[in-house]
């Protein structure tokens, strides 16, 4: 019986350790906006995070097949787009060597981790959001939906940052004249696309399974969204992107109050 209370207070302990990590390097990030180290010692501090939130509501083999997918769909398609002459999902797209090394000298090994931090954090938001109509009949239509429309705001937030501020990756111009800071609206369609495809595989691994009461409404998808909100419309106003950082607390704004209102429902 010790055994078994001392696992959960210690992993309890270790979630509350990780996070501590990850709101240290988020302050360090913010203070230093052009290291590249701390940008990869986020991103990967994030993702992990991600996991280990979910993790405390769903078992451990649950939520990891659900990461991979995420993973392995999300670096798939970007390394399809830049291996195919028509560049689809996104869009012709050029990765620098800010975005670090590359898997199979096609994508930076930091875009797979993104996609499970959009997608595990879009995810939980939508269901801060939608937590009123959780006993309705279609809610997992509902929160596959949103979640894509989040992953989809989450992007439109991440380009200024990532192209003008971190310089990750430079857009190549296509036919389209309008842009939101160099990608055309076919890059939001992918996004919402791949979200879409890795919700429909990743969402039978993260019903949950026992019956009865959902338990407390869980912020921690809202405080990692909210605080990747702050670092790119932070970035963007240190890089004078008035428009991006407009876009940036436009999105917060309303994904905020939306998920607070849902959450003390």
């Amino acid at each position: 019986m010790g055994d078994q209370e001392k696992t959960p207070k210690t992993a309890k302990y270790l979630f509350w350790l990780l996070n501590a990590m990850l709101a240290v390097a988020f302050v360090a990030d913010l203070a230093a906006p052009q290291g590249t180290a701390l940008d990869a010692v986020l991103i990967v501090l994030a993702a992990v995070a991600s996991v280990a939130a979910l993790s405390a509501q769903l078992p451990l083999q649950n939520v990891l097949p659900a990461a991979l997918i995420a993973a392995a769909f999300g670096g798939f398609a970007h390394g399809l787009t830049t291996a195919s002459d028509i560049a689809l999902p996104f869009g012709p797209i050029t990765f620098n060597s800010d975005a670090g090394g590359k898997i199979f000298n096609a994508v930076p090994w930091i875009i797979p981790l993104i996609w499970v931090i959009v997608i595990f954090n879009a995810r939980g938001v939508a269901r801060l959001i939608l937590r009123p109509w959780r006993r309705i009949k279609n809610y997992g239509f509902w929160l596959i939906g949103l979640t894509a429309v989040l992953a989809v705001a989450f992007d439109v937030a991440l380009e200024p940052y990532a192209w003008h501020v971190k310089h990750l990756w430079l857009w190549q111009p296509t036919k389209i004249a309008i842009t939101w800071h160099g990608a055309s609206p076919l890059n939001f369609l992918g996004w919402a696309f791949v979200s879409l495809l890795i919700l429909a595989f990743a969402t039978p691994s993260l019903i949950r399974k026992q019956p009865g009461a959902s338990g407390k409404p869980d912020f921690h998808p809202l405080f990692v969204w909210l605080g990747a909100l702050i670092l790119f419309g932070t970035g963007s106003a240190q890089a004078g992107l008035w428009p991006a950082v407009a876009a940036d607390a436009a999105i917060a704004a309303v994904t905020a109050s939306f998920a607070y209102r849902g959450a003390k429902w």
